[in-house]
């Protein structure tokens, strides 16, 4: 493969992530302004960015049958006119039937895309490479955290409709297009990927690394999404400094990833995975036990810092697990982590309702201790040493 190949994947792999990323990021800056639009509780649209989490999680889930059957350059050619039909959606449409539709729709696409961003660079980069690329690829999840909270929350402080929101989103999938057009995609083997896996011994240390997965992006999505209400009702802090508060974490998520890029590849991964949830689990613990505005920006920008790495290395360690990288395997992986992103709201809806947005960042800590105890007890388990 040339090298004008391999850049123009990359960039897709980044933009990929960066896309959904900006989907994601966005949903507890945008929650009030959509409430009131619909003439809904926030609790009520809460619930609808649901069908966004549940496109996410069906894209990943079939993305291995529908690589059968359609290449990666003809999925997100098709993507592309998808996220057009869904932004028509938003902004033609005022009902929350076609609102929900429409997230379903962004979800499946972003999650579709992602799963190949992911794959391509697990397959075109080996070893150390490989652990530096994923960690730069989701470094553009948290540069998407820090661009559109900030760009989010000006505008809606500008009383533009928040629709315009997922129309600048929307332009991001549309560079994904335009160099998707100018590329050539390798033809991967997934049929025979796949079939190498059945043979290796990876059960246990992958079903720990997707409960990981699994638990620690519920932890962190749980956490960030009701940050800015959290920062505005229980701290006192407006809309904008709210947004701000959720940036400094991105910001200080994105430098980490760059970070330990370069770190990484000097540790033990597994090793590091460890040292790195406990580190979060604390600093997460005393932004929820402290009301001071300085503190919580340092604190939150240091729980940035330190987690930043977790989900990449959970995923690189799974691709390690076996001689060979599946698609399959792989997606697990991301299924897991998409079905935490699934479950946010799900789980910390009824649990703001209950006993309040305190009750639910506190559930956040207690998720990122479970993934601390999974990451010791893969010590035991896993394959990496012997695969890397």
């Amino acid at each position: 493969m040339n090298k004008r190949n391999i850049f123009g994947l990359t960039i897709i792999s980044f933009l990929s992530y960066y896309f959904t990323g900006a989907m994601i990021v966005v949903t507890g800056i945008a929650l009030n302004s959509i409430a009131q639009y619909f003439y809904l509780s926030v609790s009520e649209v809460s619930n609808a960015f649901t069908f966004l989490n549940a496109g996410i999680l069906i894209s990943i889930f079939l993305n291995s049958t529908i690589t059968t059957i359609f290449s990666f350059k003809e999925q997100i050619i098709l993507g592309f006119f998808l996220i057009i039909l869904a932004i028509i959606g938003f902004v033609k449409f005022h009902t929350i039937l076609i609102f929900c539709t429409s997230m379903f729709i962004f979800g499946f696409v972003g999650g579709l895309t992602m799963s190949i961003g992911t794959f391509i660079i697990t397959n075109i980069y080996q070893k150390a490479e490989r652990t530096s690329k994923l960690l730069i690829t989701d470094s553009f999840f948290s540069m998407a955290g820090i661009i559109f909270p900030v760009a989010a929350s000006c505008l809606l402080n500008h009383h533009i409709f928040w629709y315009w929101i997922y129309i600048f989103i929307g332009l991001i999938y549309f560079i994904i297009f335009i160099i998707t057009l100018n590329i050539e995609f390798p033809i991967y083997n997934v049929m025979h990927a796949n079939h190498v896996i059945k043979n290796e011994k990876y059960k246990t240390s992958v079903f720990i690394l997707c409960v990981s997965a699994l638990f620690y992006i519920l932890g962190q999505l749980g956490f960030i999404s009701w940050i800015p209400a959290y920062a505005i009702q229980n701290i006192g802090m407006n809309i904008q400094s709210a947004g701000k508060l959720v940036s400094i974490f991105w910001l200080s998520y994105m430098i980490g990833m760059w970070f330990f890029s370069y770190v990484l590849r000097f540790f033990d991964l597994q090793y590091s995975l460890t040292i790195l949830t406990g580190i979060s689990t604390i600093f997460m613990y005393y932004f929820i036990h402290n009301t001071d505005i300085l503190l919580l920006n340092i604190l939150i920008a240091m729980l940035g810092f330190f987690s930043s790495a977790i989900y990449t290395v959970i995923i690189t360690l799974t691709a390690l697990q076996t001689k060979i990288p599946s698609q399959k395997l792989i997606n697990f992986t991301l299924i897991a982590g998409t079905t935490g992103t699934l479950l946010t709201f799900i789980i910390t809806g009824p649990i703001v309702y209950t006993i309040g947005i305190p009750g639910a960042l506190k559930i956040a800590n207690i998720l990122y201790g479970l993934v601390f105890t999974l990451c010791i007890l893969l010590g035991f388990t896993s394959n990496h040493k012997k695969n890397f």
